[in-house]
């Protein structure tokens, strides 16, 4: 039957509304400020305010430059916030506002106009601010006509959809997504129950396609990963209310995608912005996750350590993805959960598709409840506008906006806007070995763009610090340029001191004790915590010009693991190759007293194998007043107990 046909039975049932389906974005659609401005006609995206009335000219309104503006525009989350408002004032005029411009869309743009992810997104948008005004007890029906019109504009706006859906990736989920919740919200659109049988099944295989069998997003960035997961759980959560059966890969590889979600969450509640992505918290997909698949370790994440079990592993590796994490604890002991200390080390692919970033080896650091060293995020898509014009999208997909060693000002990926048209850079996990008192990464980087190799040990000592090694080396001279990006808090309170044999970088929160007489010059980056908004955060500059061979050790130490910076003295450890790591810390422990002394060598035979002789390779002894037996032994693989 079709749509129309449909309407032509139910017409005479003015009060038709949407079944009372699960909405995984209401939460963060309620601003009272967004739903006033809305029914002013007021429009805000990417950071731009844009005045165009209640009954917008859709189709030929000056609207801001960025293509995005448009697309966040046409996406209509604002009906959220006016329906949120209406639920809270029953003040008529927040329905009619958004009655008018969904009227005034219908009226002027025809179903096909958007390509299928926007069209989707409109819909599910539609479906749930009716839902969301249709459950205030004050509604009594949407004006004349407009239910009718509704329904068959959605009923068009899905076919089209279905007709022109995105063959893979994220797009592809959202799209399905529409198609799963129009079926499902408006049965009258999907009588013999087709279109929802061809979602359930689409959705499934969208979930073991795009989802590594680690739990990573094959994109790669932890925005879309959670975007995605959003989706996959509100299907879990709508086949439960429904009664629809799923398969059991479905919840496997589901609980996959949220173990990775679990571990990749700071532990101030946000995520790390690893390739395009925003910031923002997920904590409510892990909560309702953590009840659906009765998960009581993702509960403890969801609710910041209040309820649920911690996670049994603090060291987590996903090897597709090359996501390997590093953090004190989860809240358990005597640090608060929002102060415990983390590190996330990327140490693989690109990325399928254009939303990757040319960030092999950089790490993000959190500590004392906020980020210290951060990924700027993305920032903008838009293309930039005259000779002149700054091109942000490039600098901030660049390998120079990220805690890595950039050569000769080259990316590690030949640049594209979209997704890389050549070869791309090669990361990949050396090894690991974790022992009490220390966690070990070593990880590697050939580029497609450049002969140099870069290789980067990640040492978590004793659960306070981090010492990060970067050795780079090449057949001729380059210029190494180690780079690391502090939090905007950062920016006009960050101060370098030159001591005996070392440099000190001085920021609120953490401090940098970078070995050897190379100075570190700051200079001026940016953030961008949500898309089409940047802020001002200072760059920490170590650059060995010149040379075939440059290594350069780092000490970071959250602000309040230490009483002051400790020294760092590099006994021996050559560089270029894979030789010995010695060093000696002197002024680390709780009381700036104690000297930790840091061995390792790599593996024998080929440097990817776990080795026999694994335990003898690697030693961190903390000698106090009263000195300590070494810590001995390795524990290589993706977890620790």
């Amino acid at each position: 039957m079709s749509a129309t046909a449909a309407l032509a039975s139910l017409s005479v049932h003015p009060q038709i509304v949407p079944r009372a389906i699960y909405c995984p974005v209401e939460h963060a659609h309620r601003s009272r400020a967004v739903a006033d401005a809305t029914r002013a006609g007021r429009f805000r995206h990417a950071g731009v305010t844009a005045e165009l009335g209640v009954e917008p000219d859709w189709l030929h309104a000056t609207l801001p430059a960025d293509p995005e503006w448009r697309i966040e525009w046409v996406k209509f989350y604002y009906g959220l916030d006016l329906a949120s408002a209406y639920a809270a004032s029953t003040d008529r005029s927040y329905l009619d506002a958004w009655e008018r411009l969904v009227r005034s869309w219908i009226r002027q743009v025809p179903p096909d106009h958007d390509r299928a992810e926007i069209t989707a997104r409109r819909v599910q948008n539609w479906i749930y601010a009716w839902m969301l005004f249709a459950g205030v007890p004050a509604f009594s029906g949407l004006g004349d006509g407009l239910t009718d019109a509704l329904i068959e504009s959605i009923g068009e706006q899905l076919a089209h959809v279905r007709a022109t859906l995105t063959p893979e990736r994220n797009h592809r989920t959202l799209e399905l997504y529409a198609l799963f919740v129009g079926a499902l919200a408006l049965p009258m659109l999907d009588p013999g129950g087709a279109l929802l049988d061809f979602a359930v099944a689409a959705l499934h295989r969208n979930l073991l396609t795009d989802v590594h069998a680690d739990g990573v997003h094959r994109e790669c960035s932890t925005h879309y990963h959670m975007v995605a997961l959003r989706s996959f759980v509100g299907v879990r959560e709508n086949a439960r209310r429904f009664g629809i059966t799923l398969p059991p890969s479905y919840d496997e590889r589901l609980a996959r995608a949220c173990e990775f979600a679990m571990h990749v969450h700071r532990p101030d509640g946000g995520i790390p912005m690893l390739s395009d992505s925003d910031t923002g918290s997920y904590r409510d997909v892990l909560a309702l996750a953590a009840e659906l698949l009765e998960r009581p370790d993702l509960l403890w994440v969801a609710t910041a350590g209040r309820a649920g079990r911690p996670p049994a592993m603090r060291h987590a590796a996903f090897l597709t993805g090359g996501y390997y994490v590093q953090r004190s604890g989860w809240g358990e002991r005597a640090t608060p959960f929002a102060h415990e200390r983390y590190l996330v080390f990327d140490c693989g692919p690109v990325g399928d598709g254009g939303h990757g970033h040319y960030d092999a080896l950089s790490v993000e650091v959190a500590a004392g409840g906020r980020p210290l060293l951060v990924d700027p995020g993305r920032y903008s898509y838009a293309e930039p506008d005259g000779a002149d014009a700054h091109d942000w999208g490039r600098w901030f997909k660049g390998t120079a906006a990220h805690n890595t060693v950039c050569v000769d000002g080259l990316d590690q990926t030949a640049y594209g806007r979209g997704k890389p048209s050549g070869p791309r850079a090669r990361a990949r996990l050396l090894t690991r070995d974790t022992i009490p008192g220390a966690d070990l990464l070593w990880g590697e980087v050939e580029s497609s763009e450049y002969e140099a190799l870069h290789r980067r040990h990640v040492i978590f000592v004793h659960d306070e610090y981090w010492v990060i090694v970067d050795r780079v080396h090449d057949v001729r001279a380059r210029r190494y340029d180690l780079r690391f990006h502090l939090a905007p808090e950062s920016a006009g309170r960050t101060t370098v001191e030159r001591r005996a044999g070392d440099w000190v970088v001085h920021a609120p929160d953490v401090t940098l004790v970078l070995a050897g007489a190379r100075l570190p010059r700051l200079e001026e980056g940016w953030v961008a915590p949500r898309y089409g908004e940047k802020e001002r955060a200072p760059v920490v500059s170590v650059v060995a010009a010149g040379e075939r061979e440059a290594e350069f050790v780092t000490l970071v130490v959250p602000a309040h693991a230490a009483v002051s910076a400790p020294t760092v003295r590099v006994r021996h450890a050559p560089t270029g190759g894979r030789g010995l790591l010695y060093l000696e810390l002197d002024g680390t422990g709780p009381n700036a007293q104690a000297r930790d002394i840091i061995a390792w060598r790599p593996p024998s035979g080929a440097v990817s194998s776990v080795a026999d002789d694994a335990a003898q390779r690697f030693t961190c002894v903390r000698m106090t007043q009263q000195r300590r037996a070494p810590h001995r032994g390795s524990q290589n693989g993706a977890r620790e107990p």
